[in-house]
């Protein structure tokens, strides 16, 4: 049995990230989650197979909770919930203090950087995302 290794991101809100209602604009938060995604990836695996793969967005669902603003403190805590071939499945939890502001379920397709097709991730990388659990 093992479980995913969390991955926090703190995220920085700009003035540009403000909407004409006072608040973070939605679309921004797909920024974010693709910063903090590709963060937990380039952290966790070894250097050689953050040169040799990519990664594109396949789907992203976001459910807004509630609105962010210009001084606040947000992290994104990532968590790898399966990887299946080429595909790996995300839950992306945006928070503010204890306050959740959107929760994103994305999933995401590995490449090969030099052919740009889709590639298989190696289960001793994949292991790297997950802590065994007794």
């Amino acid at each position: 049995m093992s479980e995913a290794i969390p991955h926090y991101h703190p995220i920085g809100i700009l003035p540009a990230d403000i909407d004409f209602m006072g608040h973070v604009n939605n679309a921004r938060y797909l920024g974010w989650v693709q910063d903090a995604v590709l963060d937990h990836w380039k952290s966790l695996a070894p250097p050689d197979a953050v040169a040799k793969y990519l990664w594109v967005a396949l789907k992203h669902e976001i459910t807004y909770r509630k609105p962010a603003f210009l001084n606040d403190e947000v992290i994104a805590t990532v968590i790898l919930e399966k990887v299946q071939g080429a595909r790996s499945f995300y839950e992306t939890l945006i928070k503010r203090g204890e306050e959740v502001l959107a929760e994103v379920k994305s999933s995401w397709c590995c490449i090969d950087a030099e052919t740009l097709r889709p590639a298989r991730i190696a289960a001793d990388i994949a292991e790297r995302f997950f802590s065994k659990k007794d």
